[in-house]
């Protein structure tokens, strides 16, 4: 829910306000970790049998991973149009 700022002496909207009127209101699901957990190996082939365990790639330069492995969003590729503009 959007929280108008309280009128005050002169009755000043925020700059967003006409733009932002009657849209749904969008609700961010807390996607974060629930727990982060430090492994480490002894040596490469350690680490490639870790790999095949949890059916991942991990390299030297892997900072990190998801288990089970998560399904990435791409959103670079996307453009979000004005119906008004977009024409079938």
């Amino acid at each position: 829910m959007i929280k108008k700022k309280k009128q005050g002496f002169f009755n000043l909207k925020e700059w967003w306000e006409d733009d932002w009127q009657d849209m749904p209101e969008f609700v961010q699901e807390d996607q974060s970790q629930f727990k982060s957990l430090i492994v480490n190996f002894k040596d490469k082939k350690d680490m490639e049998e870790f790999a095949r365990l949890v059916g991942q790639r991990i390299t030297f330069k892997t900072q990190s991973i998801w288990y089970p492995k998560a399904e990435l969003a791409h959103f670079m590729n996307k453009k979000y149009i004005d119906s008004k503009e977009y024409k079938s």
